[in-house]
């Protein structure tokens, strides 16, 4: 009998797992082949062809499977318990000695190696691979290119630029790139260096650019001259959607990397909101998964020999999705109204678990 735990756990986590696993794969296949149809529209934009768009889905991929790795172990739970129900084998657990609360807790721990390899792909693959594929789809504009050590590179005629950083800025209807850490080559036609400008700050506005906290260094034939001007206008005509595009993206990311960012922008009063949003959404992710798992429980232990389970299990899908729903829409606000990231993940983990209980406790009786 000392053996008997380890032997239901397992049980039960085949049939779960497998119809994670199963459902995992079919919602990806599907967000895949969504995303393939997208990015071949692109296809022949500057130098942009079919193996770089079947390169730059394919590198998703590991995000696209963390992103949908929650919602396929909710509807797997349900779908995986279903099929023990139907069979009886739920009946026959019930009268061995195994309450509702027991295989809730063998149901959370087959789930435990999965989160924790998405949790590990959080890290690693998926910004490295999302990072990647932001690098290839920028050969859709011949003028830039993007590189994770020295940050985006873009030409026009004898004029490159390099920025270290940078980010979409919004005021009210008014919307603008923002490019910090800027530095501004310009060559003569010939090949020669005419100069180097260090810039603050770069805005692109309405057709030009506004450069802000401007040291250049010009280089003559016989001397080399340094100036600084508070402000200057620079009539460009880098497109400010292909730049926009090769800036890297909070969610490229890993932890560490986003941790060091918000500490930069905190030091220097920039906004942070953006990398705290994505950063603590890390340390929550495998809360999250628990708790949509959880708060679908509940409607896997109706009358297990009464019909009508396909309807429970419909509620039980919609119920621990709106938990996620909730939760975005407690980001969003914190967002919008200034406040702790981590209380706008917290509390509706805390709402939907008190909800949860009481349900369960209900169906228990």
């Amino acid at each position: 009998m000392k053996h008997w735990p380890r032997l239901h756990d397992s049980y039960i986590a085949r049939s779960v797992v497998s119809s994670v696993l199963l459902v995992w794969g079919v919602v990806l296949g599907l967000d895949v082949v969504q995303a393939l149809a997208g990015e071949m529209s692109d296809v022949g934009k500057g130098a942009y062809t079919i193996n770089h768009a079947i390169a730059a889905t394919g590198l998703t991929i590991p995000s696209r499977a963390y992103t949908l790795f929650p919602t396929a172990a909710v509807i797997g739970v349900l779908l995986g318990l279903g099929q023990l129900a139907a069979s009886s084998e739920l009946t026959v657990l019930r009268a061995l000695g195994l309450s509702r609360k027991r295989l809730s807790v063998s149901v959370a721990l087959s789930l435990l190696l999965l989160t924790a390899l998405m949790v590990v792909n959080g890290e690693t693959l998926a910004p490295w691979g999302d990072d990647r594929a932001q690098a290839i789809r920028s050969v859709r504009h011949s003028d830039m290119v993007v590189s994770k050590y020295s940050g985006l590179w873009a030409r026009e005629g004898g004029m490159f630029l390099n920025a270290r950083t940078g980010e979409q800025k919004q005021r009210g209807n008014e919307r603008w790139l923002e490019l910090r850490g800027v530095r501004l080559f310009e060559f003569a036609e010939d090949g020669r260096l005419r100069s180097i400008a260090n810039v603050q700050i770069a805005e692109h506005r309405a057709g030009h650019w506004l450069l802000h906290g401007v040291e250049r260094t010009r280089f003559d034939t016989r001397a080399v001259q340094r100036s600084k001007v508070a402000e200057e206008r620079w009539d460009s005509q880098l497109d400010e959607s292909a730049l926009a595009s090769g800036v890297t993206k909070p969610g490229n990311m890993a932890s560490s990397e986003l941790s060091t960012s918000i500490d930069y922008r905190k030091r220097n009063g920039l906004d942070s909101g953006d990398f705290e949003r994505v950063y603590w959404g890390r340390w929550f992710y495998p809360l999250n998964v628990l708790a949509m798992c959880l708060a679908a429980m509940p409607f896997a232990f109706g009358s297990l020999r009464s019909g009508g389970y396909g309807k429970r299990v419909f509620i039980g899908i919609i119920f621990s999705l709106s938990f996620w729903m909730l939760q975005k829409m407690a980001v969003e606000i914190s967002q919008t109204f200034r406040f702790d990231y981590r209380v706008a993940y917290l509390m509706p983990l805390i709402v939907m678990t008190i909800i949860s209980a009481v349900f369960f406790n209900r169906r228990s009786r």
